[in-house]
């Protein structure tokens, strides 16, 4: 694998398995509203956070998304592969300070075309936040 080129698919094997870990800040959050465009004050405004359920301000359920779409796409398979479809069930809210490590295992593969299953989830230390399964096309060798 290179910084353009990811795993082939005929390099893809049932069980194999990528993770990266982010750390969720101030500045993460703020960047991410910026791109997205949501504002949500649950994120950005402490004040108005800690009036609801939450209790402070919490991360963007799509932040989280973004992190497996990183894994996908920089590390299994990795560049080149094109994201067809991802489920996600949100399990609990990310705060600020916390660490997710986000994990993708190859559960199935598709030769005739050229697509591959994955489980996706983060966690924050032993904690579920997020999980589902995407379904990806990657490329092959010649």
């Amino acid at each position: 694998m290179t910084a353009t080129t990811g795993l082939f698919f005929e390099d893809l094997t049932i069980g194999m398995s990528a993770s990266e870990e982010r750390l969720v800040d101030d500045a993460v959050i703020r960047e991410f509203a910026e791109v997205s465009g949501d504002r949500n004050p649950v994120h950005l405004d402490e004040a108005y956070a800690k009036t609801t359920r939450f209790g402070g301000r919490i991360a963007h359920g799509m932040l989280g998304a973004a992190f497996i779409s990183a894994v996908l796409g920089m590390k299994l398979p990795g560049p080149g592969t094109v994201y067809l479809q991802q489920g996600l069930t949100f399990r609990r809210p990310v705060k600020l300070g916390e660490r997710v490590v986000t994990e993708a295992t190859v559960t199935g593969l598709q030769p005739e075309k050229s697509r591959a299953l994955l489980k996706t989830v983060c966690r924050v230390g032993d904690t579920v936040v997020i999980e589902g399964e995407a379904l990806v096309m990657v490329p092959k060798r010649g």
